[in-house]
């Protein structure tokens, strides 16, 4: 946790020291100027910049759970440059003006003595909110670039106690600090963190679309560094470098650093050194009148409500509200009840099933089909929500009961610019070509299996268990290339690709057919007499798959399933090792997996360029990357078993098949066949 908690840390101490040397010399005036009476208002004053700080932290918190992913990321991007700003700012100003705050603040301070109250409590309050604002904000963006906030938060709490500690010593003079040379030495490390903020930052809006270049990657070290060890961690926790940066992103991380801490070390070597700093005395001012008494719990707890009051009207705004406050029906007779024109941004619509079946219902365009959202297995008398990001456009609900044809609600009008997000439907016919084209591709590849499980049946019987090592696993590398199709093979496979798990008798069960029956035999020193009726066995079963196979239903919503569900195999069974009965080729089974998604994303790729045009391009970089690291563990015409696999490569592969899978699962839903088409 440590290398997400140090960047926090860092700012923490920083921030705190300088919130926390402003109120010790603010302490140390009113002490001598025997004033004492006032301390109260200066930490009234840094009560309420406490609580601006913590409501400021919570209002982005919650203000970005509101939003859509793509805006969340748009935000988080904006605010990660914001922060480098306010910190870039922050490291010049404090190395400027370490020598001279003591006085500045004196100075106000005595001025606020010959004023009211409320002069004293503001001078403290804006000379601590200033720090705790920027603290805020920093936190977030760290805490968002980690994807975990106990980190964070441990590290900038260290970090505050820690500059309070020395805060202390200082008022009470028993620590001596050069502080300009402090300032300096944290500043140069804040402004190279700061960079990987920045990168990070630029990232996010890369990937809210705000910016372009979201693929185009000038570092891609995924195939040769553990993205998991620890010097992975530390350098993105810290420095928030990672594995892949785009060309935006490293172009932002160069630039920032060359220009600020050029700037910067140009600013220290022209500054005189200067001597410790800490609270000294000074002129007393004239004590000024006792003000009017009030209760001294009264002004505290309004400082600190005030904000939090603030904060949370501003959370309850932008959290989604209910459409019109009104409640949708969902039924055949009163299906879009209730619906009026929303406003424009993201809504969250209250559907309640008034009829008396289960039903699916959609939001969409009419005009094109388009739906903007979706419940499924809606029970009659139910409930539940629907949050859809509205924009200009045309909007109406399809209720479709289980038993019914769908019903389309009268359509509203919203006004103002279109907006993204809707996905077309597809339909069976729309799906219909590539299921031509995957099916020709299956059945060519059953051809080629046929003759090649002849070929290794003909080794066996021939006694050549060398030979046929070889053609067995050419044999099967075919079969797997054809992962798209397991579903209808129907008992075919288990026939052909069958393994021991759950048989009665194990290795030794009857029912233990097909290739990994083949396999063990061959790997385990069994005779060809003993794999003659296996081999036989596999080879008749693959004639009748292909016979059987142009008969045999293909449901046409398996393809888009299918495209995640064959590497998610491969991740569970293949690189587990799980699947081997002695060979050790599972990478090489693996590779077989990856070219069968391939193809299929083949036949796919014109339904998902019109409705997610970005994802193939990932998807692609995704394949050859992890093309690239199996190819790396097939040497001289030999794979490494999934059990030699150092730690390192197989934290690779493991990780690039994760990444795939993750940019691999919208694909169901975006093919998904809906009723609503």
């Amino acid at each position: 946790m440590w290398d997400d908690a140090f960047p926090s840390f860092l700012i923490g101490l920083r921030e705190g020291l300088e919130a926390g040397l402003i109120v010790s010399v603010l302490v140390a005036t009113l002490v001598r100027a025997g004033a004492k009476s006032r301390l109260p208002q200066v930490w009234t004053g840094v009560l309420a910049a406490i609580a601006l700080s913590m409501s400021f932290g919570a209002v982005l918190t919650f203000t970005a759970a509101s939003l859509s992913t793509a805006a969340q990321e748009a935000f988080g991007g904006t605010l990660s440059i914001v922060a480098v700003a306010f910190v870039t700012a922050m490291v010049f100003w404090m190395r400027r003006s370490a020598r001279s705050l003591a006085g500045e603040i004196k100075e106000k301070v005595t001025g606020a003595l010959t004023m009211g109250a409320g002069v004293l409590v503001l001078t403290s309050f804006l000379a601590v909110g200033r720090e705790g604002l920027e603290t805020a904000l920093f936190l977030w963006t760290t805490a968002r670039a980690a994807q975990e906030s106990a980190g964070p938060l441990t590290g900038a709490g260290v970090g505050l106690v820690l500059a309070a500690v020395l805060c202390w010593g200082l008022y009470r003079r028993v620590l001596s600090i050069n502080l300009t040379r402090f300032f300096t030495s944290t500043g140069a490390v804040l402004i190279v963190v700061a960079a990987g903020v920045l990168g990070y930052g630029l990232r996010d809006l890369q990937e809210g679309g705000v910016l372009p270049g979201g693929t185009a990657y000038a570092v891609d070290l995924s195939g040769s560094v553990d993205a998991g060890a620890w010097y992975s961690t530390l350098l993105q926790g810290v420095l928030n470098l990672t594995p892949t940066m785009t060309w935006l992103q490293v172009a932002g991380y160069i630039a920032y650093l060359g220009v600020v801490m050029t700037l910067f070390v140009r600013g220290v070597r022209g500054g005189a050194p200067s001597p410790s700093q800490r609270p000294s005395p000074s002129s007393r001012p004239s004590p000024t009148p006792e003000p009017t008494r009030r209760p001294a719990w009264l002004v505290p707890v309004a400082v600190v409500a005030v904000p939090a009051v603030l904060a949370g009207l501003v959370v309850a705004l932008a959290r989604p509200k209910p459409a019109g406050g009104e409640t949708v029906a969902v039924s055949v007779k009163d299906c879009g009840q209730g619906f009026t024109a929303p406003g424009p941004g993201r809504q969250t619509f209250q559907l309640r099933n008034t009829g008396d079946q289960t039903s699916e219902v959609y939001l969409i365009d009419p005009a094109t089909h388009a739906v903007y959202g979706e419940i499924e297995g809606l029970a009659p008398g139910t409930t539940r929500d629907l949050v859809a990001t509205v924009a200009g456009g045309t909007y109406a609900w399809r209720c479709v009961p289980a038993d019914g044809k769908a019903v389309t609600s009268k359509a509203v009008r919203v006004g103002g610019a279109a907006g993204a997000g809707a996905v077309v439907p597809v339909s069976a016919r729309d799906l219909a070509g590539p299921l031509r084209a995957y099916k020709a591709y299956v059945n060519r590849g059953l051809a080629t299996l046929v003759t090649e499980t002849r070929t290794l049946r003909d080794d066996i019987r021939g006694g050549h268990l060398d030979t046929a090592r070889a053609d067995w696993l050419t044999a099967h590398r075919t079969y797997a290339s054809l992962g798209a199709a397991y579903g209808t093979f129907e008992d075919f496979d288990q026939k052909i690709n069958g393994r021991p798990d759950g048989l009665p008798g194990g290795i030794h069960d009857k029912d233990f057919t097909g290739f990994h029956r083949i396999e063990y035999g061959l790997w385990h020193g069994r005779s060809a007499g003993e794999l003659k009726g296996p081999a036989d066995q596999l080879a008749a079963d693959v004639e009748g798959l292909r016979k059987a196979f142009p008969h045999q239903d293909f449901d046409p919503s398996d393809l888009p399933l299918r495209a995640h569900e064959i590497l998610e195999n491969t991740l569970q069974f293949e690189l587990t090792g799980d699947t081997d009965q002695g060979s050790g080729t599972g990478l090489a089974t693996a590779d077989a997996n990856l070219a069968g998604t391939r193809e299929l994303l083949t036949v796919l790729r014109p339904l998902l360029t019109t409705r997610a045009p970005h994802l193939l391009p990932t998807v692609d970089a995704d394949i050859a990357r992890l093309q690239a690291l199996l190819d790396a563990e097939h040497r001289d015409g030999r794979w490494t078993p999934a059990d030699r696999l150092g730690r390192t490569g197989k934290a690779r592969i493991d990780g690039a098949t994760g990444q795939l899978l993750e940019d691999l699962s919208p694909v169901p839903d975006l093919l998904e066949i809906r009723k609503s088409a």
